[in-house]
């Protein structure tokens, strides 16, 4: 069974914690990815080589790979160069993931441009298009991704207000690669609708692996009623 066919209409639970938040480390990072396969998740998204590794020690599902960092030319920061594919690559990521987004990348690089490098270097490699609207899934699709997410969608700041399961549907409508729903998906009844839309897979990651968020939820709507 390849990569895809295991998390096929599945779900996929992105296990991370940028150095600012409390579970920033790679030991939790590796439990908090047994807990999700324990609760019925068939792959893990992760950031980091560290990460990936102690994820790799606790469960054997698929793993989406990034690597943020930020540039000072650029607004991309999820995966945003060819250095950081090569490390993924390097490590074995099943799928590695990007910026598909229309924004210029670090060094004055166009997705295009910087994917036909990508896919040069690595032909056998299954890549993931992060991106924020349905052009931009036309586009990472037309240059020859194996799948496009819905990930940025309402975070670029023309796409400020999307609704994902709208865009969701609309990239569905107009790709014929598999589309990984992914962003805000915050509640298991809008996971299990962007599967009915035609969603390949769900990934979620704030509703489930950030207490510091999931708590405020709680607080905010406690605090509302005193």
């Amino acid at each position: 069974m390849d990569v895809l066919d295991k998390i096929r209409r599945s779900l996929v639970v992105s296990c991370q914690a940028l150095e600012d938040e409390p579970l920033h480390d790679s030991y939790i990072m590796g439990k908090m990815a047994l807990a999700a396969k324990m609760g019925g998740a068939a792959g893990i998204r992760a950031n980091t080589v560290n990460d990936i590794r102690a994820i790799k020690q606790e469960v054997d599902l698929p793993i989406i790979a990034i690597i943020k960092k930020d540039y000072p030319d650029s607004p991309v920061f999820i995966t945003p160069t060819l250095e950081e594919v090569r490390a993924l690559h390097e490590e074995g990521a099943d799928i590695i993931a990007f910026d598909a987004t229309d924004r210029v990348r670090p060094g004055g690089k166009e997705f295009s441009e910087f994917f036909r490098e990508v896919k040069a270097a690595f032909p056998g490699q299954l890549f993931m298009a992060d991106t924020s609207t349905a052009d931009e899934a036309v586009m990472a699709a037309e240059a020859g991704v194996d799948i496009v997410a819905t990930t940025l969608a309402g975070y670029t700041p023309y796409s400020e207000g999307a609704v994902p399961l709208d865009v969701l549907r609309e990239v569905v409508e107009r790709v014929s690669v598999p589309v990984i729903a992914e962003g805000n998906l915050d509640t298991p009844e809008k996971a299990a609708q962007a599967l009915s839309i035609g969603a390949h897979a769900v990934v979620v990651g704030s509703a489930i692996t950030r207490p510091q968020l999931i708590t405020k939820k709680f607080a905010d709507a406690i605090g509302a009623q005193n």
